[in-house]
């Protein structure tokens, strides 16, 4: 199909919020504009910048670039963040903390430069560039595992307290055992397993959800420092925290996130002032007809929840503001590249909490508990499989773990017209090749990113965040070298 006949099937979808489902008319034809790889940085294949060369306790450089995709947040200036999640653990060392490690949370600095390409194929060229790697610190002292969970027989299990640590910067780890008294959600737990990341209105500061706790933290852009942990409900903490997957579900824990199926997305509105976070899966105490939506005001700290209905994936991995109301969500199951199968739900769906019931005081989530969930496309506004398959990526070669999304600026085509750029990003699990996994496991691959172009029929009503950054246009049309323009600037590592 060419350029112009896609143009021509740019048609949308008419949302309706009033009833459970939007309604569809014609289904949208979002166009996949550019694919690209992240492989390494200028220190090397393989390598962020942290700076962080020694081995980790599996034998795995602490600089190991990865798992970028596991959150993605457009920052301004034409720079992305790229929020990792806990850290490499596909080899085993020690089962008695899930074989993770005391890899110290950040969060990756990039450009990303989209330029049009003529010939054959798709229509633009993406080529990400790592500009800087920024840890994760508290000022005060942290939980950290002491290392007497022993040995699983082969490996001792040390202590998990960072060799980067100073008196006054106490950096948030990976590693599972890193907990203290109380339920998951005490603050002053060192483990963090980063899924969600957002820009806050200023620019100056980055907000980041978690699956341990669930967490929501707020960091300072330049240093890294935790400004501000925000009080979540309690309902979706464990009062029983462990080491080890098994050690937290039931019957140790019959309320609370899933193990590992925690705070998995994260959006915030376009004016800056509220989060919305989704959990991966639905609490141990509620049912498997829905999930949960954390909706919380920034200056307040005031949260409101809604329930989400899981249609075709086994849960949920990001959320992405339309406007105040109305959301993408990235829907998917686990199977494809880097779990050795062929992919197949990798949607990405309209929602709208105008009308949702406020479920903050529903202990159980079921059908016929009496409220109204939030209103979903009936289809996809996009798969992703089915995206690619039209340039001949077949589903085994799509990644299993497609987790981050994030509105770029608008793109102006001489042939497309104005379009909205999607950038998407996977979790490869910090297995880009076999060196990183047990011998035979599935290799994911590079840190990947692909940009789809969505018109305004695709989404009616979108307003972008515009983050301040002085000097720098939101919209650029470039003539006949169309395209975006891109300023780096290094962020500090």
């Amino acid at each position: 199909m060419g350029h112009a006949a896609v143009r021509q099937n740019l048609l949308g979808l008419a949302i309706v919020s009033s009833c459970f489902a939007i309604p569809t008319t014609v289904h949208a034809t979002p166009i996949l504009l550019a694919i690209g790889s992240l492989t390494g940085s200028s220190a090397g294949a393989n390598a962020d910048l942290s700076g962080l060369t020694y081995p980790l306790e599996n034998g795995v450089p602490a600089n190991l670039l990865g798992g970028l995709g596991s959150a993605l947040a457009y920052a301004g200036n034409g720079l992305f963040i790229a929020t990792p999640d806990r850290g490499p653990n596909a080899l085993t060392f020690n089962p008695l903390v899930d074989n993770t490690v005391s890899y110290i949370n950040r969060f990756q600095t990039l450009t990303m430069t989209l330029a049009p390409h003529p010939g054959p194929g798709l229509p633009y060229t993406l080529t990400p560039t790592l500009t800087g790697s920024t840890l994760l610190w508290n000022p005060t002292p942290l939980y950290y595992g002491d290392g007497s969970l022993g040995t699983d027989g082969s490996h001792t299990l040390g202590s998990g307290v960072p060799a980067a640590n100073t008196g006054d910067a106490y950096y948030f780890t990976g590693r599972s055992d890193g907990f203290g008294p109380g339920p998951s959600s005490n603050p002053a737990d060192a483990r963090f397993d980063p899924e969600g990341v957002r820009v806050s209105a200023d620019g100056k500061s980055v907000f980041i959800s978690d699956e341990y706790g669930p967490f929501i933290y707020q960091f300072d852009r330049a240093t890294g420092q935790r400004l501000r942990s925000f009080t979540l409900p309690a309902h979706l903490a464990v009062a029983h925290p462990g080491p080890t997957t098994a050690a937290e579900s039931k019957p140790a824990n019959s309320s609370g996130r899933v193990p590992n199926k925690g705070m998995e997305g994260l959006a915030i509105t376009p004016d800056g002032k509220t989060l919305v976070g989704i959990l991966q899966a639905p609490l141990l105490q509620d049912k498997n007809d829905y999930l949960r939506l954390v909706s919380l005001d920034i200056a307040t700290g005031a949260t409101r929840e809604y329930a989400y209905p899981l249609t075709a994936g086994s849960g949920v991995s990001e959320i992405v503001a339309i406007n105040d109301h109305q959301f993408l969500v990235d829907e998917r199951d686990g199977k494809g590249l880097g779990d050795g199968t062929n992919a197949r739900v990798k949607d990405v769906f309209r929602i709208d909490l105008q009308g949702a019931t406020d479920v903050s005081g529903i202990a159980t989530l079921k059908d016929g508990a009496g409220f109204v969930p939030v209103a979903k496309s009936e289809v996809p506004l996009f798969n992703l499989v089915n995206l690619l398959e039209t340039v001949g990526i077949g589903p085994d070669q799509v990644p299993a773990k497609i987790e981050g999304l994030a509105f770029g600026p608008d793109l102006v085509d001489p042939h497309l017209g104005l379009l909205h750029t999607l950038f998407i990003a996977n979790d490869n699990d910090f297995v880009p090749s076999a060196a990183y996994a047990d011998p035979g496991a599935p290799v994911a691959g590079p840190n990947l990113f692909y940009v789809v172009g969505l018109s305004d029929s695709d989404l009616p009503g979108f307003q972008n965040q515009r983050i301040p950054v002085p000097g720098t246009p939101w919209l650029v049309a470039a003539g006949l070298g169309f395209g975006l323009r891109y300023r780096r600037t290094s962020r500090p590592g």
